[in-house]
């Protein structure tokens, strides 16, 4: 059967329903687009854990900043369709704004604490937008089980507490990262690198190996290592913004007793804003 293409909730949902009176099950993949290996990953896991795949593709504006970039984030949805109806999905949604967003929305979804932190220091507000909008496509696709990257490790535990929280009978998965050779955690914004700040960037994931390595060594305290690794990524040509050592059930800054952890790290490279994670036990 091939590829569905969908614009309006109206008939998303009419195809879910038939696959639902057919007793079978959904996945959900919720991206922005400009699809690369690890949203076609996402599309593999989802195929292995569910009868039926659906995957988003919409540019959420609403987790953008006024600095931002929404109108220039690559929009390449041509490309992802063929992609994807390679990798098998089932149902591709291409709403426009106006289609997921109604005229003077007041309502917002807000993940009280973990929205604040690391990335949403840098970018208010962002962590809104992203819970607001995987809600509402939770609501609009109705799924039994979502996939998202662990790459942005705090947008995962974003949602798996709005899902706990607002009890929305939904399993989330979070899939591993998927890393160029150099080790780069792809990403579409990888994409407005130049071939320099490219050989630079895969120093970030580098210097997140080091911290592991030296937390599993226990000759320095996690400030030091922290301390040492900024000092690593300026040295390397980044700006950082964050590198923190944290309990992975709750982000939470992490103590010697610690001992289920994981490595947040963002740092910008000329105008490219890259994001990391390394999750360790100890």
């Amino acid at each position: 059967m091939s590829m569905q293409t969908v614009n309006t909730v109206v008939q998303l949902r009419a195809a879910v329903k038939v696959w639902r009176l057919a007793g079978e099950s959904i996945a959900f993949v919720p991206t922005m687009g400009n699809l690369h290996q690890g949203h076609l990953k996402l599309v593999e896991a989802a195929k292995n854990n569910a009868d039926r795949v659906v995957v988003s593709i919409f540019v959420n504006p609403t987790q953008f900043g006024v600095t931002e970039d929404f109108g220039s984030y690559p929009r390449t949805e041509a490309a992802d369709q063929e992609k994807l109806a390679a990798a098998n999905a089932d149902l591709v949604f291409l709403p426009t704004v106006a289609d997921v967003y109604a005229l003077g929305a007041r309502t917002t979804v807000v993940v009280d604490g973990l929205s604040n932190a690391y990335c949403g220091l840098s970018r208010p507000g962002h962590f809104v937008g992203v819970a607001t909008i995987v809600c509402k496509l939770f609501n609009m696709v109705q799924p039994d089980v979502a996939l998202f990257g662990a790459k942005d490790f705090q947008q995962l535990m974003v949602i798996r507490t709005m899902v706990m929280d607002l009890n929305i009978p939904v399993d989330i998965i979070g899939v591993e990262t998927v890393r160029e050779e150099s080790g780069l955690a792809m990403s579409s914004r990888n994409g407005y690198l130049s071939d320099s700040e490219r050989v630079i960037a895969a120093k970030l994931y580098q210097v997140l190996c080091r911290a592991r390595t030296s937390i599993l060594a226990g000759n320095q305290s996690l400030k030091e290592i922290e301390v040492d690794s900024v000092f690593f990524l300026h040295k390397a040509g980044f700006h950082p913004e964050y590198f923190n050592i944290c309990r992975s059930s709750d982000l939470k800054k992490a103590d010697q007793d610690d001992r289920e952890l994981v490595i947040l790290a963002a740092a910008k490279l000329g105008k490219t804003r890259l994001i990391d994670n390394i999750q360790l036990s100890r």
